[in-house]
């Protein structure tokens, strides 16, 4: 008997879903545990598994496509199985703007004009159609256009990049899905504007679209709450003003090998940015081959420096004040928002503590000298925070309104810093994980991170957090809490300085700790009372493989 396939919830906060590509076809044969297809969500693309037998019968979401979650997304039955009933009685996948690009087509919808009260449809001409700004992501509310690479009167296939779109979590590809000629641009390079207002239009060439822009700027085709007009981001700029000086030395030329655009940014393909990080590779130098001079993967992986580069630090003349203006990334604006939520609403008071550590050097010394075993100070932290959590539930806790939940399961949060943001993987049963086992996953989940390659479900459910700057040099520091947690840990670095032992001064190696903690649900002694049990696991590491 065919079974329905539905768009699944891959994470709490996904309310749809985009294929962004289909591994099987109509008239596949699939197998349990085959991959049906890659599906795209608001954090992370993760492979979808068939928990079915039998003949892929039917897709209900094509490629690029987006849906709600329970939509129709395909059926599996047998072979040449008559599905047309159990189509007609399951109700067809409410086709939204896909994840790339959000389509207002007029054959489909007619468009009213918000304009005026009561005003009249307005038709498009023939072919015309308009794109506008995707959501794509759940805490997405604006996206800025990093770059166009189609300029207006150039020609347009399906699956060219028309943009690359800036969000609160990434820079993405803009792909079309229509061929013919990008008439209007709405967004420039630079320019930010609330989800669904009009990106671009695309028709034939030639075609008049004077009413159609008129309608455009009148708010006709827009259903973002804010005005479409709303005036864009300003582009990062150089403000120079100078000081009376008798002469001014006139920089040298710095010829940039790579086309820039209008607003400083380099013109590159996501692929070949994240190689060229990789390598160590500056941008600035590499000679884009792609279209409109883009740096694609082929130029990054051929470059050689020259011998006689020119430095691409600009010249700055002797008593010119200078500064830059860039934009805040849509990463920044959410974690700024989160951020002072968490400081505001949650009365944050501090505890300090310092550590010995001579006992943990010389336990992780011995550790190391195991075959294939290495695990670092950071990892003997979390197991003795995990470890003492679990003795102190009221410090595991989260604040309701109307009561307190105190987790009696421990799931430790590690603070990484990414590329213009934060995140924050979870190491789930922290406290009955070993040593090794813990270093494996926090470096896992570090290095993924770093290339936003993490599951939505392994950045969620913490219940407390730990942020280390100690690799830093950092000694001491505070962090806001990440709620919905009670406290967060800030780890410093160990150094080596006099201590006092049995009365003499020796030389010893300590490591500060401060805990930010909620006062609504952790008080002053609780909060203490857990960093002395955390105190006897760090400053006797031995104790935690009892």
């Amino acid at each position: 008997m065919a079974e329905v396939i539905n768009m699944p919830r891959l994470s709490d906060t996904m309310e749809e879903g985009t294929v962004a590509k289909w591994l099987k076809n109509v008239g596949d044969k699939v197998e349990e545990g085959d991959i049906l297809a890659e599906i795209e969500t608001d954090k992370a693309t993760m492979e979808f598994e068939s928990f079915h037998e039998g003949t892929l019968l039917h897709i209900g979401i094509n490629e690029g496509q987006s849906a709600k979650v329970d939509s129709l997304l395909a059926v599996i039955g047998e072979k040449g199985e008559d599905i047309k009933g159990l189509l007609e009685a399951t109700p067809a996948a409410e086709e939204k703007p896909t994840a790339e690009e959000t389509i207002v087509k007029a054959e489909d919808e007619k468009v009213e004009s918000s304009a005026t009260e009561g005003s009249s449809k307005v038709d498009l001409p023939e072919g015309v159609e308009i794109i506008t700004m995707p959501r794509l992501s759940d805490t997405m509310t604006e996206g800025t256009v990093a770059t166009w690479l189609k300029k207006v009167d150039d020609d347009v296939n399906e699956g060219d990049i028309l943009a690359e779109i800036e969000t609160d979590k990434a820079t993405m590809e803009f792909e079309s899905f229509h061929e013919g000629t990008l008439l209007y641009v709405g967004i420039e390079e630079g320019g930010s504007a609330p989800v669904d207002s009009v990106l671009a239009v695309i028709g034939k060439k030639g075609t008049d679209i004077s009413g159609v822009i008129e309608a455009i700027k009148s708010g006709a085709f827009s259903k973002a709450e804010t005005k479409p007009d709303a005036p864009a981001v300003e582009a990062p700029k150089v403000t120079e003003e100078p000081q009376p000086l008798k002469f001014e030395p006139t920089p040298a030329t710095v010829e940039t090998a790579v086309t820039v655009s209008s607003n400083g940014r380099i013109i590159a393909s996501p692929l070949a940015k994240k190689i060229a990080k990789e390598k160590g590779i500056n941008l600035s130098q590499v000679k884009g081959t792609g279209e409109g001079g883009r740096v694609v993967k082929r130029d990054v992986e051929n470059y050689t420096p020259a011998a006689s580069a020119v430095a691409a630090t600009p010249f700055v003349p002797s008593g010119t004040e200078s500064s830059e203006e860039i934009p805040n990334s849509q990463m920044r604006k959410v974690i700024a928002r989160r951020l002072a939520e968490s400081k505001f609403t949650a009365p944050h008071y501090y505890l300090n503590v310092e550590f010995a550590m001579d006992n943990a050097i010389a336990f992780r010394k011995q550790f190391n000298s195991l075959p294939d075993t290495k695990i670092s100070f950071n990892d003997i932290v979390v197991k003795a925070t995990a470890l003492a959590l679990k003795q102190h539930p009221a410090v595991n806790a989260q604040w309701f309104d109307d009561r307190i939940k105190r987790n009696h399961h421990v799931h430790i949060g590690v603070a990484v810093a990414v590329e213009d943001g934060l995140v924050v993987p979870v190491v789930r049963f922290a406290d009955e994980q070993t040593l090794p086992q813990i270093g494996a996953q926090v470096k896992d989940y570090a290095g993924r991170a770093r290339n936003k390659k993490l599951t939505p479900q392994e950045m969620e459910g913490s219940t407390f957090t730990i942020s280390n700057l100690g690799m830093f040099g950092i000694t001491d520091f505070t962090s806001i809490i990440n709620q919905p947690n009670s406290a967060i840990l800030s780890v410093g670095a160990i150094v080596q300085k006099p201590v006092v032992r049995d009365g003499q001064i020796v030389v010893g190696n300590t490591m500060k700790l401060t805990m930010a903690c909620d006062h609504r649900t952790v008080d002053g002694a609780t909060g203490a009372e857990f960093l002395q049990t955390l105190r006897g696991y760090i400053e006797n590491p031995v104790t935690m493989l009892v």
